[in-house]
């Protein structure tokens, strides 16, 4: 007979559910430490089986401290697991751990009790949890801000040369706002300008316009599509009447660089019928 005590402990140990507590008590005849390595097997068995599956819901969780910020995306199947307890205490001792190191890489970042956790995240929550990805603030930055938005699913850092607090963290909340794609026009990559001209080319193919005023038309539409997505010549969202390289001249900085995740962004997201779902689960089981 397994003691209600006993279940209560090895619950407390692992953080694995109840029934399931019980029954690796049942399998190893009460004998605590034989059951705990059957719930380690068992927990890595379905974290392998819930890897397949797609997620991409979760949090952003940031850490800053004067010259130090870093932000890691941490990912779930649905928002009701997004805004769980133990799920946002994860996400936060990840970004502690990458406070402490940020020249590692995600994968040594993980490597030890940050994978454990995770696995055992798994089980308790029954979703597929992933630590996507990181980003840091630049070494050699005179000035950084930092930004989360109130729903933790938008956050953005930026580097500057010069400047001071107040200018980063605007500038870092207004990436955030417009999600700018390079500093300037100049860093834009070729390969993206010559995607976007092929797009308004294409626009214009039956416009029974002549190919010089078609050409005028795309380069005309080029410069304004370089113009939104470069950040310093952007309307600054706190001062529409503004750009942002006026407000960064006005403060004696540049932008060295900076970073902006929102969450799930980029990941396909799997359909399933709800037949195939539902199959899906039982084959968990």
């Amino acid at each position: 007979m397994i003691s209600a005590s006993l279940v209560k402990e090895l619950r407390e140990l692992t953080g694995v559910g109840i029934m399931e507590c019980k029954q690796a008590l049942v399998e190893s005849e009460g004998d605590l430490q034989l059951a705990i390595e059957l719930l380690r097997k068992s927990s890595g068995d379905k974290a392998i089986k819930k890897a397949e599956r797609t997620a991409a819901e979760g949090i952003i969780a940031v850490f800053s401290n004067g010259l130090t910020a870093c932000m890691v995306e941490v990912n779930c199947e649905t928002d009701f697991v997004a805004k769980d307890e133990s799920f946002i205490e994860y996400a936060e001792e990840v970004v502690n751990k990458l406070s402490n190191n940020t020249n590692v890489s995600l994968e040594k970042l993980m490597e030890g009790d940050l994978e454990e956790k995770r696995e055992r995240l798994i089980q308790n929550l029954g979703e597929n949890i992933k630590v996507r990805r990181i980003a840091k603030s630049d070494e050699t930055a005179d000035t950084v801000g930092l930004y989360l938005h109130t729903n933790k699913k938008i956050a953005s850092i930026v580097s500057l040369v010069g400047g001071d607090e107040i200018t980063a963290k605007d500038i870092a909340m207004h990436i955030s706002a417009t999600d700018p794609i390079a500093v300037s026009s100049e860093d834009i990559s070729k390969p993206v300008v010559e995607k976007e001209r092929e797009i308004f080319q294409s626009q214009q193919a039956d416009s029974g316009k002549s190919p010089d005023i078609i050409e005028k038309i795309v380069n005309g539409k080029i410069r304004k599509f370089l113009s939104e997505v470069s950040l310093i010549e952007q309307d600054f969202v706190k001062d529409p009447e503004i750009k942002v390289k006026l407000l960064l001249k006005q403060n004696n900085a540049e932008v060295k660089s900076f970073k902006r995740f929102l969450v799930g962004e980029g990941i396909e997201i799997e359909r399933k019928d709800f037949a195939a779902e539902v199959i899906s689960q039982i084959e968990e089981v």
